[in-house]
């Protein structure tokens, strides 16, 4: 079970990057597929948001990859005693 979530570490790792990537060049193509106006600026602000909130969430993919890497979630607590 350990060596999967020392797997799954590396997924989150490599995965946030990615999602990062994908997300830019979706905001960059739809933006300028917008039309000219309101509409691309109605286009940018939602992308905006869209990025300022998914972009903390893929740094919690890095550092939760991070820590399941470093072994760090090998042995859980079982029961209020063990914190």
């Amino acid at each position: 079970m350990n060596t999967i979530k020392r797997i799954l570490g590396v997924v989150w790792i490599v995965l946030a990057p990615v999602l990062v990537i994908f997300m830019f060049s979706q905001a960059s193509e739809k933006v300028a597929a917008a039309a000219e106006g309101i509409a691309r600026t109605n286009t940018l602000l939602q992308w905006a948001i869209i990025l300022i909130i998914f972009l903390p969430i893929c740094a919690g993919l890095v550092i939760f990859g991070l820590y399941a890497l470093k072994g760090e979630y090998d042995h859980l607590p079982e029961s209020s005693e063990e914190l």
